[in-house]
């Protein structure tokens, strides 16, 4: 009878362990290559980098982004190459020496910036979509980012280059 009880116990933490291990929707792996998290986000080095079919310069130019700091999800790596997935979820890969750890975000819709992370609060500018600022950190559903000589609030909605979603990945 202790022995089955003892069975039973193992076969529930068991499953326990399984049913939570598959609800781990954050799958993040360290990169052999860079000894960073994939995915991540990382932002543009530079205004002018081009986006390539896979990850050689024999590859074919099909993007070229523009935007010094913009942010890229960074979805696989070799050694030199990075593949990324930008905020129109266009994927490509770049060399790795165009990317910067420095964190930023692109604003998705026109959005207000706030004095304080409150809807309440005072408006500081109002920001068009499109707009790349600097990210300082986010606290529940508001993030501060610096945006030219600006600096407030903003909803995390509203927002692209904080939330890794790994679906797909």
């Amino acid at each position: 009878m202790l022995i089955r009880s003892f069975v039973s116990a193992c076969l529930i933490l068991t499953v326990t362990s399984f049913a939570t291990a598959g609800a781990d929707p954050q799958a993040v792996k360290i990169s052999q290559f860079s000894g960073k998290p994939v995915p991540r986000f990382e932002s543009l080095r530079y205004s002018a980098v081009h986006g390539r079919k896979g990850p050689s310069r024999d590859h074919k130019i099909v993007w070229r982004y523009e935007r010094e700091g913009m942010p890229v999800l960074v979805i696989k790596e070799t050694r030199d190459w990075v593949q990324v997935r930008d905020a129109d979820g266009d994927e490509v890969w770049v060399q790795a020496r165009m990317l910067k750890d420095a964190p930023h975000i692109v604003l998705m819709t026109e959005s207000v910036m706030r004095k304080k992370p409150n809807v309440a609060a005072r408006g500081v500018a109002t920001l068009q979509e499109g707009v790349v600022a600097e990210l300082d950190h986010c606290e529940a559903a508001w993030c501060e980012i610096k945006a030219d000589k600006y600096r407030g609030w903003v909803s995390k909605s509203a927002i692209w280059g904080t939330e890794i979603q790994t679906g797909g990945l």
